[in-house]
């Protein structure tokens, strides 16, 4: 087939694919027109083929319609072998005689969508539905109008109450905060107000992508909330996406957002609206769901947002996840207390090209736009203090005998006998604590100088709300029994197991609780003085749930009874107490408020029982290359396997044991009918399952994974195993078992297969990587291809072996040829980093 022919039938079913239709269907007209007005028909298809649009002069190009037959995007086509750029300007010339503000260019494999009023042209791996243009045609955008918006600190109590400051007691100052209290109104902040000055400033000199780089406390989805009006305002956006990292952040942004913009703008969590989140102004959803299932490409077209933000960016647009972040055109902003700057003192010359690659991945600036280092706008946790807006803590440095021998430069000496008497000598450090090293006595020793010095409630007089940072979810639950057993003794019938709770990721509610910790009602509240608020459960025991976007104000002690490393780690631990409080709001009668005016937090205390703080004050090197993370990638194992266990001591046993029977029986092409009802069986019985159904709503999917491996599968009354699973579904690749409990739950539509699955990834690598045509995408994407389902090439590519190609059928030498140098280590590599090969055997 000619490369014309090729790139035609290409963009024809990307076209079929979003939505367009060369034909009238089920009512509606054709919306697919030739350049010169020529409606298609089946006679010319019948005709000339893939080859139908072929005159003289080469090939004509397509109209795309608007529900009233207007033109709203000019297609320009090129064959395979010509870059899409090259049509730019004739697709500009053309645009403008038929008032057409849109155009696509694709050569079949790669495709650029370019809003000529609006920059350049953007690379996207699906063509926009003509549902998603609908609102798109109308979005106008006037940099000029953000630019010179005048935006003041009343910026967003003007939305919250119109008439705001025409009330005396707002220009009162002596009833100003009360009044704004009453209200729910929200002032900004000078250097809130400079951030957003910031962005218009970056506007004026053409950039379309922002770092906001914001000490915890100092509100940025505030911040976020300014940025959202100010383009929905100005016309320079029509829908935004706020992208978080966590499920439990998404409630909590979407309450933010109500209280914000309510009046203005309409705002929602996606996975609530699946089927009506285009009404909204506002789309609140975690990048992981998007992600998941490929959701971001199945239910959104590339235009649906113009305006992307991305909280705790350098968490949330890691790895191959920065693949739904750029799967949108538009503006782009990120927030983050710790951007990780993985180009800082790395040299392309001095690291392999697949770590270098993986670098600019995964560097939060690079991202953003902002490639030398300096954000958008910077305000800091010093910043925070000094301007009276953040408290800093009081730290405690506490150590055992034991965690001090932990710490010291030896480790500590575990000493033991085998049965001849013989010693040996293992060294543990501090890395080991409650992963290789296990002392209940140092736990009680920790755990007790907590309680002897902790902060104090000022109005209440119990301990202070805190949280206790573990080693693990095991250690979590040690420490949460034996501070509930001190606090019994402290505090004898005031709490009944109730002080301290643990909150992680295995815990089903935990969400919850976090959330009821934050708002005062964990466990109920007022135990001691009734008409105070305040939660009755006083610690929350958790590992890494409440590190990163968690709000709880009053918060008065922060525990660290786990090692930590990592400096952004730390500074987002640390920031769970930086926030201003006034605890004299807690009270429910107004005259004891008055009372206790003077009860206000200034600072907390963090206790630090592994000398973190003396680590990153005195040994850590900040000018050190950032190390890598580890890939985290979800395993999938062998369909009816499991995940690798520890080795026991093996054991020989001698006993003979021949086999007593055996039967063979060839089953069909059509199955066994068991094998038929099978999976339907399973459907159902996961389905009816309230705690499996209330899991999969929460997206708790580790607890719910781990209940079906433990409560269903390879249950004696109906011996489900994820073999039987996958041969009653006939599917060509493995499955894993979160698939199958999607499937049931109608969070993916079927099974994608193998070529699908390959498809997808592929996908993601060209959002992320954008080559250009001269790269050969079909090239690319056969040695992607084969790379991730040939066992055999992937030893040949990665032994470097290459005169073996000479001879080897399924991808030979020309087809390597056919693959610049660059992308020969790029494609493995992002596969060995990104792509879970397991599931496409």
């Amino acid at each position: 087939m000619s490369k014309e022919a090729s790139a035609r039938i290409k963009i024809n079913d990307l076209l079929k694919e979003a939505g367009w239709r060369f034909f009238d269907e089920k009512g509606k007209p054709a919306n697919i027109l030739l350049e010169n007005q020529t409606k298609v028909t089946q006679k010319m298809i019948d005709e000339y083929g893939a080859d139908f649009e072929k005159v003289s002069r080469g090939f004509i190009d397509f109209l795309l319609l608007d529900e009233h037959s207007h033109p709203i995007i000019v297609l320009e086509a090129k064959s395979e072998k010509h870059s899409p750029l090259v049509g730019k300007e004739q697709a500009r010339t053309y645009a403008r005689s038929q008032n057409c503000r849109f155009i696509l260019l694709s050569n079949g494999n790669l495709h650029y969508f370019w809003d000529t009023q609006q920059g350049n042209p953007y690379i996207i791996t699906k063509f926009p539905t003509p549902e998603s243009m609908k609102g798109y045609e109308h979005y106008n955008p006037d940099p000029d109008a953000l630019v010179n918006e005048i935006v003041t600190s009343g910026y967003i109590a003007v939305t919250q109450k119109h008439d705001y400051d025409q009330s005396p007691d707002f220009y009162n100052e002596d009833t100003r905060a009360e009044y704004l209290k009453k209200h729910n109104l929200s002032l900004l902040r000078p250097y809130q107000v400079k951030a957003i000055e910031s962005i218009q400033n970056s506007v004026r000199k053409g950039k379309n992508r922002f770092l906001f780089e914001m000490a915890t406390g100092t509100g940025k989805t505030l911040i976020s909330a300014v940025v959202i009006k100010l383009f929905l305002k100005t016309g320079n956006a029509h829908r935004v996406l706020f992208l978080v990292d966590r499920l439990e952040l998404e409630d909590q942004a979407q309450r933010n957002m109500v209280k914000y913009l309510k009046n203005d703008f309409t705002s929602l969590i996606y996975k609530e609206n699946k089927d009506d989140w285009r009404k909204a102004d506002i789309v609140i959803t975690t990048v992981q769901s998007l992600l998941s299932a490929d959701k971001y490409r199945t239910k959104f077209s590339p235009t649906d947002f113009d305006l992307v933000i991305s909280d705790e960016a350098h968490r949330s647009i890691g790895g191959n996840a920065r693949a739904v972040f750029e799967y949108f055109v538009g503006y782009k902003l990120g927030l983050t207390a710790t951007p990780k700057d993985y180009l800082k003192n790395a040299k392309p010359n001095e690291n392999s090209t697949r770590e270098y690659e993986r670098r600019l991945l995964l560097d939060t600036y690079e991202t953003f736009g902002c490639k030398s280092g300096i954000p958008t706008y910077r305000y800091s946790l010093v910043d925070g203090v000094k301007d009276g807006y953040l408290v800093s803590p009081t730290v405690i440095d506490a150590r055992s005998q034991v965690t001090t021998q932990l710490l010291s430069d030896q480790g500590f000496a575990y000493v033991e006998k085998d049965f001849q008497g013989e010693e040996s000598i293992t060294y543990f450090e501090e890395r080991d604590f409650e992963k290789r090293f296990f002392s209940e006595n140092t736990n009680v020793t920790l755990c007790r100088a907590f309680l002897e010095n902790a902060a104090y409630d000022p109005i209440s007089g119990e301990i202070g709300k805190s949280i206790v940072f573990a080693v693990s979810q095991r250690h979590a639950t040690k420490l949460t029994q034996i501070l509930n057993e001190m606090a019994d003794k402290m505090f004898p019938g005031k709490y009944n197991s109730d002080f301290a709770m643990q909150v992680t990721s295995i815990i089903p509610t935990a969400q919850q609780m976090s959330i009821n910790f934050s708002n005062n009602n964990l466990s109920g509240r007022g135990n001691f003085i009734s008409d105070y608020r305040t939660s009755k459960t006083r610690v929350c025991v958790t590992v890494g749930m409440m590190t990163t976007g968690y709000d709880c104000t009053d918060i008065l002690n922060i525990a660290l009874m786990r090692p930590i490393f990592s400096p952004s780690e730390f500074i987002q631990i640390k920031g769970r107490g930086t926030r201003l409080h006034n605890f004299y709001e807690q009270f429910i009668d107004p005259s004891l408020k008055e009372q206790h005016k003077d009860k206000i937090k200034t600072g907390y205390i963090l206790f630090d029982f592994f000398a973190v703080c003396e680590y990153f004050e005195e040994k850590f090197d900040y000018d050190q290359v950032l190390a890598l993370p580890v890939l985290n990638e979800q395993t999938t194992f062998p369909v009816g396997g499991e995940p690798p266990q520890p080795q026991a001591t093996s054991a020989e046993i001698h006993t003979p044991d021949p086999l007593a029977k055996i039967d063979r029986k060839s089953i069909g092409t059509e199955g066994m009918k068991i094998d038929r009802m099978y999976f339907q069986k399973f459907e159902e019985k996961i389905k009816q399952d309230p705690k499996v159904k209330q899991g999969v709503n929460d997206g708790k999917w580790d607890y719910v994974l781990d209940y079906i491996n433990q409560n269903i599968i390879d249950k004696p009354e109906d011996f489900f195993t994820l073999e039987k699973l996958r041969h009653s579904i006939q599917l060509d690749r493995r499955l894993t078992l979160r698939e199958i409990v999607e499937k049931a739950f109608g969070l993916i539509p079927g099974f994608k297969s193998k070529d699908e699955l390959i498809n997808a990834e592929f996908d993601k690598f060209i959002s992320i990587f954008k080559p250009n045509t001269t790269d050969n995408i079909p090239a690319l994407k056969y040695y992607f291809k084969a790379y991730v389902t040939d066992n055999r090439l992937r030893d040949i590519i990665d032994s470097r072996d290459y005169a073996e190609l000479y001879t080897y059928p399924r991808f030979g030498m020309n087809d390597f040829k056919a693959v610049k140098d660059k992308w020969r280590t790029a494609i493995p590599e992002y596969i060995k980093d990104y792509v879970v090969l397991n599931k496409f055997m």
